[in-house]
């Protein structure tokens, strides 16, 4: 029986070529398929502006640039993100504390859960 998580439609957005080769590998896995991907900033604005997702994996850091307005624009669409860093959650502004975060470098079982926890908070799991 295919899990609820499964066959979610993603936007990865990620500055760091191998890391992103990686969660979409782990996607995959998964059962979900990568739609999308940004490595900065500009782009993954336009992206969460345009794309039809079900979920998005946000880098904190985009060279030097937090992707929180990335945040910021899929919480207005209703989308479920939540973040992958190698900072600790408290480098978040407040307003995104709330969302999952996987601490790099990250197993495939903790991108599940961070999954399941962005897709139950917009009641979308």
């Amino acid at each position: 029986m295919a899990s609820a998580q499964q066959g979610r439609r993603v936007l990865v957005v990620e500055d760091e070529a191998m890391v992103s080769m990686l969660i979409e590998d782990m996607l995959g896995e998964l059962g979900h398929e990568v739609v999308a991907t940004a490595a900065r900033l500009d782009e993954a604005m336009e992206l969460a502006r345009l794309s039809e997702v079900d979920l998005a994996i946000l880098d904190v850091n985009l060279g030097g640039k937090t992707s929180q307005p990335v945040a910021a624009l899929l919480q207005i669409r209703r989308i479920p993100f939540l973040f992958a860093s190698g900072y600790d959650a408290n480098a978040l502004d407040p307003p995104y504390r709330y969302a999952p975060v996987v601490q790099k470098p990250f197993q495939m079982s903790e991108l599940t859960e961070a999954i399941g926890k962005a897709l139950a908070q917009y009641g979308a799991a």
